[in-house]
């Protein structure tokens, strides 16, 4: 049994506000779980991107987020949950004038390759891949090797 208080944890605020793990402190080994809160205007990740191995779960606890998807858009508000299969791009965002919390779940835990929805200028390719380290966003055109640094 493990219990951690969100409250406890450190934030790291890659993208939004708050942003905090739980997946090690709970030592959970078949999913990732993350917390957040965002302000008016921020998103859970970014950018349109899709993770080809890890179905994403978003549960709204407070708020409405909007939810862009290749094939448009979907409101989720508290209580409510959306799913991702592996390989769906999709973006969450707080386009309320209300703070949004929410819990993000990941299966399985390792996302596999991420990808960004961001065509190349070099090649036309239709997306990059993305690396996320300590110094920030990497994304890679898979065909022709063009680098943007976000």
């Amino acid at each position: 049994m493990q219990k951690v208080s969100i409250d406890e944890l450190d934030n790291d605020p890659r993208v939004a506000d708050v942003q905090k793990h739980l997946s090690d402190p709970l030592t959970l080994a078949d999913m990732a779980m993350n917390y957040y809160e965002l302000a008016p205007g921020e998103s859970f990740s970014g950018g349109m991107h899709t993770h080809m191995n890890q179905e994403e779960i978003f549960y709204i606890i407070e708020g409405t987020a909007t939810f862009q998807m290749e094939e448009g858009t979907r409101e989720v508000g508290p209580n409510e949950v959306i799913r991702f299969a592996p390989g769906e791009y999709q973006e969450g965002r707080n386009e309320s004038d209300d703070r949004i919390r929410a819990m993000a779940l990941g299966a399985p835990s390792e996302m596999g390759e991420t990808r960004a929805l961001v065509p190349c200028s070099e090649c036309g390719a239709d997306y990059h891949v993305t690396e996320v380290d300590e110094s920030g966003v990497t994304l890679t055109c898979p065909d022709c090797g063009n680098v943007l640094e976000m």
